[in-house]
């Protein structure tokens, strides 16, 4: 089956709603809907925000659910060049940027993938998944921007920071979860994407770009998620 993690309501609702033959079963306290997303076998998670929750949502789903793909979806603020409020952004990988152990000599955002001795910084998405997430934003939406998605435990609204997340590390949009899900993924040798709808600019007018553009932008995910789910399933 695929495999799909959003943090709110608003990012999972729409999908779960559209699924057929569910079944949902809570375990370590979060919601995970099982049954057919256009056709194919999917389950779908709401982790609730922030990166032990996605984690701890992603290593469930792994081990009750073997998807063949995870998909991390939802809202994130918008800090690349030409990025809109509305726009839709495909995780080329992704990075914690509040991971730091500088002190010790390595590099910033340098994780453990696990105990298995392996480390990075950037954390891999699947480019066969995100080709097929790009293929169908093109018909929908008219294009999506492919980038990095930079993760830390922080609503940013300040855009100062939003201009050191981009010198640092490239990054075009900024969230709460996708880093931490694709830090499982990679621990754990599961393809993964991060898709995520711009719902505000990650500035000092964050908080009330949020509140008044998060759902719509949520329902663009949706859509765009609904129409891919079988290409998704048959890669």
């Amino acid at each position: 089956m695929i495999g799909i993690i959003g943090a709110m309501k608003i990012e999972v609702d729409g999908i779960i709603a559209a699924m057929t033959d569910t079944e949902t079963t809570v375990r370590c306290g979060t919601p995970f809907t099982k049954g057919k997303l256009s056709g194919v076998p999917t389950v779908i998670a709401r982790c609730g925000a922030g990166k032990v929750n996605a984690a701890m949502c992603a290593a469930v789903m792994q081990e009750c659910y073997t998807p063949k793909v995870i998909i991390s979806t939802g809202v994130a603020g918008g800090i690349g060049e030409g990025v809109k409020i509305g726009d839709l952004v495909i995780a080329t990988h992704a990075v914690q940027y509040d991971y730091d152990t500088t002190a010790i000599g390595e590099p910033k955002s340098f994780v453990p993938l696990g105990g298995s001795g392996r480390e990075t910084v950037e954390l891999p998405t699947s480019e066969k998944h995100n080709a097929v997430l790009a293929e169908f934003a093109a018909k929908i939406y008219k294009g999506v921007h492919r980038g990095v998605i930079a993760t830390g435990d922080r609503f940013v609204a300040d855009p100062d920071f939003c201009e050191a997340l981009r010198a640092e590390y490239g990054a075009v949009s900024c969230e709460m979860e996708t880093g931490a899900i694709a830090h499982v993924c990679a621990a754990s040798g599961v393809p993964f994407s991060g898709l995520r709808a711009i719902s505000d600019n990650a500035n000092d007018d964050g908080k009330v770009d949020f509140m008044t553009f998060a759902t719509d932008s949520a329902e663009k995910c949706i859509t765009l998620l609904k129409a891919a789910a079988e290409a998704l399933y048959n890669i």
